[in-house]
């Protein structure tokens, strides 16, 4: 993406994200994040039992933040970035194991990240 302008910011510390959305996938480069969205059961552990999958394969955790779902008083989905690619084998293993503890999984894809942020 072109930039368009720079330093427009009215606090040095402030940044902007931005998301580019295409179709197909990105090969690993060592150096890459994958987003995914999930959702656990509405009961106590579900959480803990979900994020443990990564926690085991020391996968880190980059940002994870909670949703409400519309549709279901109390439950959330969960919109979590990773470092690693999907086809690493330790996140490929996690992701599987994923499945099995959450209603919900979407993987969202992963990318090259960005240097100097997490």
């Amino acid at each position: 993406m072109n930039i368009l302008a720079e330093g427009i910011e009215d606090n040095s510390s402030n940044t902007t994200r931005f998301l580019v959305i295409g179709r197909g996938e990105n090969t690993a480069t060592g150096n890459d994040k994958t987003s995914l969205i999930f959702a656990t059961p509405h009961s106590p552990g579900s959480l803990h039992r979900a994020l443990s999958s990564f926690a085991r394969r020391k996968i880190n955790l980059a940002k994870i933040e909670s949703h409400p779902v519309k549709e279901k008083l109390w439950e959330y989905s969960f919109f979590v970035d990773i470092i690693g690619h999907i086809t690493d084998k330790q996140v490929n293993s996690c992701l599987e194991e994923l499945k099995g503890k959450t209603t919900f999984l979407k993987i969202l894809g992963s990318y090259p990240k960005m240097e100097g942020i997490l």
